[in-house]
C-alpha cells in the first residue's frame, strides 16, 4: 500500500483513532496511581474532556473531506462527521455532569472515563460504517461499555437492575440483528451497502428472504433507539443508571443507530424505499404516540424523560421514513438540538437528586422559581425547546423535520407528529406551570454541595446552544452543509 492510500485510510478513522489513544492516556494515567492519590484523580475528567474537544477539532478539520476506506467498509463524509459532533457533544457535557457525581457512585472513575470515551468511538464507527459486520462490530463496542456503566453504582439494586435488564434485551437485539445480517447477505450474497444495492438493482436479490432480514435489522435498531415495541427497557435503565450516564445514552445511543439506519436503507435498499418507508412511518406514529401518551402519567422525572425521549425517536423517525436529503439533514439537526436541551434537563435532575438516590420526583420542581429563579428559567428553556415552542433549537428541528415530510409526499405523517407535538406540550409546559405557579413541596430544596463548577458551566453551555441553534440555525447548518436543510435554514 502506498502512502497516499495509507494516509487517506487514517484519515477516513483519524477522530476514532484520537479517542481511542485518549481513552488508553486516562487507563494508564489510572494505573500508575495505584494509590488513588485525589490530585491525581481529579485530572482523569479532565484529560478525558480534552481527548473529546480534541477529537472534535480532528472532526471539524476533516470537515468537506470525504474518504472511503477498508475496500468499502466505512466512508467519512459529512453526515458521518456531523454524527460525531453530536456524539462528542454528548461526551464532553456528560463529562462535565460527571466531575462531582461518579465519584459519589463508585470510586473506580478512571475505568468510568475510560469506558466513556471507548463508548464514544464505537458510537462514531457505527455512523461511518457501510457494511452490516462493520455496524456489528461498533454496535457491540459501545453496548458492551453502557451495560457497564449502566451498572456502575454496584451497591444500587435498581442499577444493578438497570445493567441486567439492558444486557438480556440488548443481547437479544444482537441476536436479531446478526440474524438479520444473515438474511441479508443470503439474499444478496454481500454485506456491504453499495454491493447489496447492485445486487437488488439487477434483480438477483432473494426478496422474501430479504424482507426476512430487513425486518430482524429494524428490530436490531430499533431496540438501540427505543423505537416501540422495542422500547420496554428504556424506562427502567434511565431511572436505575447515573444520570451522567442516562444523559449520554439517550444522545450518544440515538446518534449512532440512527446513523447505521440511514445508512443501510439509503445506501443498500433504496430501490425498496415503497416498502421500508411505509414501515418507519407506522414505527414512528407507534412510538411517538405511546411516548407522550405515557410520558404523561409520570411522576419520577427520569421516567418522564425517558419516555419523553421514546417520544422524540419517532420525530426522528419521520426524518428517516421520507428518505429525502432533507428528511436525512433535519435528523441530524434535530440530534444535535436534543444533545444540548436534553442533557440540560438531565443536569437540573442533577441537581434536585438527593444523595445516592439517582433519580428525583416532579414535585421538586414545584416553586422552583421562587427559591432558584436563574435555575427555573434554565429548565424553562429546555422544556419550552423540547415542547417544541419558537425560537428555541427544538422548533426548528420539529419544522425541518415535518417540513421535509410534507415535502416528500408524507403529509399525513407530518400531521400525525404535529399532533403528538401538541400532546407532549402538555407535560413539558405542566413543568413550567409547576415551577412557576405551584407551592414549593418540603422536599424541593436544592443542597448546596451538589451546585459546581463543572456542572454550572454544563447548564451554561446548555442553554445557551439550545437558544443559539433556534435563533441562528445556520451555526450547524452553516458548518456541516449536507443539503437541503441549509437551503431552508436560510430562507
Amino acid at each position: 500500500m502506498n502512502s497516499a492510500a495509507l494516509a487517506l485510510n487514517l484519515n477516513a478513522v483519524l477522530p476514532e483513532l484520537v479517542m481511542v489513544v485518549a481513552a488508553a492516556i486516562v487507563m494508564l494515567l489510572d494505573i500508575f496511581n495505584r494509590r488513588g492519590r485525589a490530585p491525581t484523580k481529579a485530572w482523569l475528567p479532565w484529560v478525558a474532556l480534552a481527548g473529546v474537544l480534541v477529537t472534535g477539532a480532528v472532526s471539524i478539520w476533516l470537515l468537506g473531506q470525504p474518504v472511503t476506506s477498508f475496500q468499502g467498509m466505512a466512508i467519512h463524509d459529512e453526515r458521518a462527521q456531523a454524527l460525531n459532533l453530536v456524539v462528542l457533544t454528548g461526551a464532553a457535557l456528560s463529562i462535565l455532569l460527571s466531575v462531582r457525581y461518579i465519584p459519589t457512585v463508585n470510586h473506580q472513575t478512571g475505568e468510568y472515563y475510560t469506558l466513556l470515551l471507548l463508548v464514544s468511538t464505537g458510537m462514531m464507527a457505527m455512523g461511518s460504517a457501510t457494511d452490516l459486520m462493520v455496524v456489528f462490530l461498533a454496535l457491540e463496542t459501545f453496548s458492551l461499555g453502557l451495560y457497564i456503566l449502566a451498572g456502575l453504582n454496584r451497591k444500587s439494586l435498581r442499577s444493578n437492575e438497570a445493567a441486567m435488564k439492558y444486557f438480556l434485551l440488548g443481547a437479544f437485539a444482537s441476536a436479531f440483528f446478526v440474524y438479520g445480517a444473515a438474511f441479508v447477505y443470503g439474499a444478496t450474497g454481500s454485506t456491504r451497502f453499495d454491493l447489496i444495492a447492485v445486487t437488488l438493482f439487477d434483480g438477483k436479490a432473494d426478496l422474501p428472504l430479504l424482507y426476512i432480514g430487513i425486518t430482524m435489522l429494524i428490530a436490531g435498531f430499533g431496540f438501540k433507539v427505543s423505537l416501540v415495541p422495542f422500547h420496554m427497557w428504556t424506562p427502567d435503565v434511565y431511572q436505575g443508571s447515573p444520570t451522567p450516564v442516562t444523559a449520554f445514552m439517550s444522545i450518544g445511543t440515538k446518534a449512532a443507530a440512527f446513523a447505521a439506519f440511514y445508512r443501510f436503507f439509503a445506501f443498500a435498499l433504496p430501490t425498496e424505499q415503497a416498502t421500508w418507508g411505509w414501515a418507519l412511518a407506522i414505527l414512528a406514529v407507534l412510538t411517538m404516540t405511546l411516548g407522550n401518551l405515557v410520558a404523561l402519567r409520570q411522576s419520577s422525572l427520569k421516567r418522564l424523560l425517558a419516555y419523553s425521549s421514546i417520544a422524540h425517536a419517532g420525530y426522528i423517525l419521520v426524518g428517516l421514513a421520507t428518505a429525502t436529503p432533507a428528511g436525512i439533514d433535519g435528523a441530524l439537526y434535530y440530534l444535535i438540538s436534543y444533545a444540548f436541551m436534553n442533557m440540560g434537563a438531565f443536569a437540573v435532575v442533577i441537581l434536585l437528586e438527593r444523595q445516592g438516590e439517582m433519580d428525583a420526583e416532579g414535585d421538586r420542581l414545584k416553586g422552583l422559581s421562587r427559591r432558584h429563579p436563574q435555575l427555573a428559567l434554565i429548565m424553562s428553556i429546555f422544556m419550552f425547546s423540547l415542547a417544541g415552542v419558537p425560537p428555541f433549537a427544538g422548533f426548528f428541528a420539529k419544522f425541518f423535520v415535518f417540513a421535509a415530510a410534507v415535502e416528500g409526499g408524507w403529509s399525513w405523517l407530518a400531521a400525525i407528529a404535529m399532533l403528538n407535538s401538541a400532546i407532549g406540550a402538555w407535560y413539558y409546559l405542566r413543568i413550567v406551570v409547576d415551577m412557576y405557579f405551584a407551592e414549593p413541596t418540603a422536599d424541593a430544596q436544592i443542597e448546596p454541595q451538589q451546585v459546581s463548577l463543572p456542572l454550572t458551566i454544563t447548564l451554561g453551555i446548555a442553554a445557551v446552544f439550545t437558544i443559539a441553534l433556534g435563533v441562528l440555525p445556520s451555526l450547524w447548518t452553516g458548518l456541516v452543509q449536507t443539503g437541503v436543510v441549509s437551503t431552508l435554514a436560510l430562507r
